[in-house]
């Protein structure tokens, strides 16, 4: 074989493993535009390297991006942005590829904006260990082999891990009926926009929790949070009533959708093949536990994309 079919086979062999190690990127990183940049520096490394003497391409390709993805979290930038109260998972609508693997209830928690939320409060040792075992189903000697640690600490950083994740996990709430998430959904858009507070709270479990993020011009880097069911309920109630303000500062009448975003029920804002904003949701026991507002642009980018290739259902609000 000539050296540029050779090439062309290595390329492709490598395209093959893109999908997952984007998925893999995705899941410790948080951030689908630093999971590309990632992958695209792994390809780079690919192209460098003595390709012959590769033996298992997949298991070489997966110890790349992960030790890439880990000198990112550590990082005094990636230390910067993630502690100035800023750091928000970036949303993926259900069906892109950089999800990944979703067969068993792990690897559909692991890529949740809940667990992902979560991943914060573990070093970027446990996150790997964590998802490279739950999700990716790994053995600890690969573990090992991929982050050049024992297989003991290896077992060790896991046992952490699934320990702090499992003492926050209630609050994300465990796989919810379909039917009932969307019921509560629009319940709560319903509430919301016509100003009924007392059904609001209702709605929410007693240590709910909203977080949002703006695209308005010098706010985008701050984040909003309110811990009150009944703070939330006031934010929602001035947040979704529709007014000519609102909708002259939206640039329009949005249409108003139902979506899955990264597993959980969630409205969408779209605005001439535009979204806007997201609300996401995450839900406990019948209750909403969890409200995320997503509206700054650079957050959005890949689910608008995704959206425009996407085939929505009919609008839950047609003109909000």
């Amino acid at each position: 074989m000539d050296s540029t079919a050779t090439d062309r086979f290595d390329t492709s062999r490598f395209e093959a493993s893109r999908n997952r190690l984007a998925s893999l990127a995705y899941r410790l990183l948080g951030s689908a535009t630093d999971a590309e940049d990632t992958v695209q520096d792994a390809f780079l490394h690919w192209q460098a390297a003595d390709r012959q003497r590769i033996l298992v391409p997949e298991a070489w390709l997966t110890k790349v991006v992960t030790n890439l993805c880990l000198d990112r979290l550590r990082s005094a930038q990636a230390r910067r942005e993630r502690t100035a109260g800023a750091w928000l998972p970036e949303p993926l609508l259900d069906g892109d590829p950089m999800l990944g693997p979703a067969d068993t209830f792990e690897q559909r928690e692991s890529v949740s904006l809940a667990v992902l939320t979560l991943m914060e409060r573990l070093t970027p040792l446990e996150r790997a260990v964590y998802l490279l075992r739950e999700a990716f189903s790994y053995h600890h000697t690969e573990i090992a082999d991929i982050l050049d640690i024992t297989a003991a600490a290896s077992q060790q950083h896991l046992h952490r891990a699934r320990s702090r994740i499992t003492a926050e996990r209630r609050r994300a709430g465990g796989e919810v009926d379909a039917a009932s998430a969307r019921r509560i959904v629009e319940e709560f858009l319903a509430a919301a926009s016509s100003g009924r507070t007392e059904r609001l709270v209702a709605l929410l479990t007693d240590d709910a929790t909203a977080i949002a993020d703006s695209n308005a011009a010098g706010l985008a880097e701050k984040l909003l949070r309110y811990d009150t069911p009944q703070r939330i309920a006031a934010i929602a109630r001035a947040g979704f009533k529709p007014t000519p303000a609102k909708r002259r500062l939206a640039g329009g009448t949005p249409a108003v959708h139902y979506a899955l975003v990264n597993g959980a029920p969630a409205i969408v804002f779209v605005l001439a093949d535009q979204v806007v904003g997201a609300v996401t949701f995450d839900i406990t026991d019948g209750k909403i536990a969890t409200v995320r507002g997503i509206a700054a642009p650079t957050r959005l980018a890949r689910l608008n994309d995704a959206w425009r290739r996407h085939e929505p259902d009919v609008p839950l609000v047609a003109q909000w």
